[in-house]
């Protein structure tokens, strides 16, 4: 597109949190990519973390990784699977990173001894940090989701800069979508329209007039609810938007295209009205809505009751059960209520394939362990994470190679068979955050190996999080037992994937392919874990 200037959607919320401001703002960014816009999306966060890196994932959800090696909001995971662009840091920012690269400046002298203050310095920053993603590339549009929600303190200084932002920019240049919450009352059979009046309210109050708003709705807004909306919040009718729940978030892009939502926005940034094709998208949800097949996969890991902890890992089940033409339903196995090799084996009786996530501490890790034998003894599919993989070193090398104590350096420091153990370079690191092997890294794939024939590709890239590593000094006895090596760097001459070829499927890597994974294209290894787990399924008759 030919245009002077960058537009900028600012994505905010109200009313309660946790309404999809990351789903609504990925979709929108959808609908305009095929309409030929070049988009990108950035997340503002209110927290005074730096990142999410040092957060638990009951407060946080999961913590998503990009290729530069940034810890970010489990939100640019939406984005980067439905605009299909792999992002970097500039695209999350926190209060905590712009407190201090305020705090930094000022210790340097910058301000020239002014008093640094909200307003100008950190407003200042979150309009240099929302112009930034727009210097290395130039973009049609940026949309910024604001975190949080109008009314809490944290939020203020962001809807300040985007205030300021809009002003600056000039009319036609920026717009603010809001969305909002219509709630149905069961004992009146009726949708209130108050919560959205008073959110706007608040909204206006510090000085943005919304231009769309979103409302989050179980039940259609029928034409009176719309109108009502439109009056007391000073927004066009067909700028009300419904965002009602659907079956898949897959689904929201096409809901919002229906409502013409694009063509709302195109006209009130002048930009070019444009069709878009999304059959592609259509395809897709008819596979997920109507699949040919099921598997059962159990997912053993210590955070099953929080869902979100393994964000990335559901959507790419989804991405590769729609490539196998397939409903993939997870069954969570807590790792801790594996107490034993028979508890084990009652959790996994049900299963077509099991798969042991990344994670962090001593926390149910004999659990993993044991789940992992009875997946390599009874020749169930298995896929290992980062800290699944290295379980899997561990239960290899302590029943098939005779290492009984063998562990990691991670869960026991007294182990005489350290077979996973901390990396070289992390040795002398002491603080926690942002200092893991984060971000992207190459690795050879070894030729002749199911890693091989699942890539078809020599040289691969995958993003990683993780400290300790299988401790090369046991690679001679785990090769020796029948252990292959899949993949390795070979710079940091490192262990990437390892797999058992005397199983159908048994495979793990030190990185997080969930990472990778598209709506437009299953990650490789998902794919082919499904596939194998439904001709497990098969057998299993």
């Amino acid at each position: 597109m030919n245009n002077e200037k960058t537009k900028y959607i600012f994505v905010t919320g109200g009313v309660i949190s946790g309404l999809g401001k990351g789903i609504a703002a990925a979709s929108i960014g959808y609908l305009l990519k095929t309409r030929g816009f070049n988009v990108t999306i950035q997340k503002f966060d209110p927290y005074i973390n730096v990142d999410p890196g040092t957060m638990s994932p009951y407060q946080h959800g999961e913590v998503y990784v990009l290729d530069d090696g940034a810890e970010t909001d489990l939100d640019l995971g939406h984005y980067e699977r439905f605009i299909d662009v792999n992002m970097s840091r500039i695209n999350n920012t926190t209060t905590g990173q712009v407190y201090h690269e305020v705090i930094s400046r000022e210790r340097r002298g910058d301000y020239l001894g002014a008093t640094v203050q909200v307003i100008p310095h950190i407003t200042g920053e979150i309009k240099r940090r929302i112009a930034a993603v727009n210097e290395s590339q130039k973009y049609d549009v940026v949309i910024c989701e604001i975190g949080g929600t109008v009314g809490d303190i944290e939020s203020l200084p962001f809807l300040e800069a985007i205030r300021q932002f809009s002003i600056e920019t000039g009319r036609g240049n920026s717009i603010t979508i809001h969305l909002t919450l219509v709630p149905y009352i069961e004992t009146s059979g009726e949708m209130k329209t108050k919560p959205t009046q008073h959110s706007v309210m608040r909204l206006r109050e510090i000085g943005i007039q919304p231009d769309i708003l979103l409302c989050r709705t179980k039940y259609p807004l029928v034409d009176e609810l719309r109108r009502k909306i439109s009056l007391f919040c000073n927004v066009y009718p067909e700028a009300v938007i419904e965002a009602l729940d659907a079956d898949t978030i897959y689904e929201i892009p096409m809901h919002f295209n229906k409502q013409m939502i694009v063509e709302i926005i195109s006209k009130q940034l002048n930009l070019p009205i444009r069709k878009g094709n999304l059959k592609d998208l259509e395809s897709f949800v008819a596979k997920v809505k109507n699949p040919k097949h099921e598997v059962n996969i159990g997912i053993c890991g210590k955070y099953t009751q929080l869902h979100d902890a393994y964000k990335s890992i559901l959507e790419s089940f989804i991405h590769a059960g729609v490539e196998n033409d397939a409903k993939v339903n997870i069954k969570w196995i807590g790792a801790e209520e594996l107490s034993s090799p028979e508890k084990a084996q009652a959790a996994l009786q049900k299963v077509d394939g099991l798969l042991v996530p990344g994670g962090f501490g001593d926390r149910g890790v004999e659990g993993k362990i044991l789940a992992i034998t009875v997946a390599r003894e009874n020749k169930i599919p298995f896929f290992g994470i980062c800290l699944g993989l290295q379980c899997a070193v561990i239960e290899f090398a302590r029943n098939v190679c005779g290492l009984k104590d063998a562990h990691s350096h991670e869960f026991s420091e007294e182990t005489t068979n350290p077979v996973v153990s901390l990396m070289e370079e992390q040795k002398e690191i002491s603080t926690k955050g942002g200092t893991m092997r984060l971000g992207a890294y190459s690795a050879t794939i070894e030729k002749k190996t199911k890693a091989s024939k699942i890539y078809n590709e020599q040289i691969i890239s995958e993003r990683h999080r993780h400290r300790y590593e299988v401790n090369n000094k046991y690679l001679d006895i785990l090769l020796a037992n029948g252990l292959i090596i899949g993949a390795k760097n070979e710079e940091l001459d490192l262990v990437e994937m390892i797999e058992i070829p005397d199983h159908p499927w048994f495979v793990a890597c030190q990185f997080h392919p969930e990472l990778k994974s598209r709506v437009s294209k299953a990650h490789p290894l998902f794919a082919h874990f499904v596939k194998a787990s439904l001709n497990y399924k098969k057998t299993q008759k």
